[in-house]
C-alpha cells in the first residue's frame, strides 16, 4: 500500500515539473527545476534528467553527499466566481532520504542518463489535494 492517497498519485501523474532541493557537504542549500516519476513498487520518487549531464550534476552530487532532500510539486487553479478571480493553490511537498544511483536512470524516460536520484519519503505534506480549499494534510512516514 502507498504512503500517498489515490488522490495525491493522481496529481503526481499529472504534473510534469517539480522542483528538488539539495544540501551539498558544507550545508549550502540548493534548488532545482526537475522530471520525475512515482515508482509504484517501491513507492518513491524517481528523479532524472537529460543523457550525459545528470550524473554530473550539483543536484546529484549534493544527494551523494548528503541524503537529506525535499521535493515539491505545485500548481495554482483559478476559478471565475461572480467576476472574480479566485486562486487554488494546490501542491505536495516530500521530505526525505535520497540515494544517488549510477544506472537504471535511462529506464524512467527516452534520452535520460543513467545516473538518477530515488527519494524515500519521510514525511509528505500536500494541500488542495485531498480536501476542498487549501487544507494542509501533513504526515510522517515510518
Amino acid at each position: 500500500m502507498s504512503h500517498f492517497t489515490e488522490q495525491e498519485l493522481a496529481y503526481l501523474r499529472e504534473q510534469p515539473l517539480g522542483r528538488l532541493a539539495t544540501v551539498n557537504g558544507r550545508g549550502a542549500p540548493h534548488l532545482t527545476a526537475v522530471g520525475f516519476n512515482h515508482n509504484p513498487t517501491l513507492d518513491t520518487i524517481d528523479i532524472g534528467g537529460r543523457r550525459g549531464g545528470f550524473g554530473a550534476s550539483k543536484k546529484f552530487r549534493d544527494a551523494q553527499a548528503n541524503a537529506n532532500v525535499a521535493f515539491i510539486v505545485d500548481d495554482v487553479l483559478t476559478s471565475d466566481e461572480n467576476g472574480q478571480a479566485r486562486w487554488l493553490p494546490r501542491g505536495i511537498e516530500i521530505r526525505g532520504r535520497a540515494e544517488a544511483h549510477a544506472t537504471g536512470g535511462d529506464q524512467l524516460a527516452p534520452g535520460f542518463d543513467p545516473a538518477f536520484i530515488r527519494i524515500f519519503p519521510t514525511r509528505i505534506v500536500s494541500w488542495g489535494i485531498n480536501r476542498t480549499g487549501y487544507q494542509p494534510d501533513s504526515r510522517r512516514i515510518g
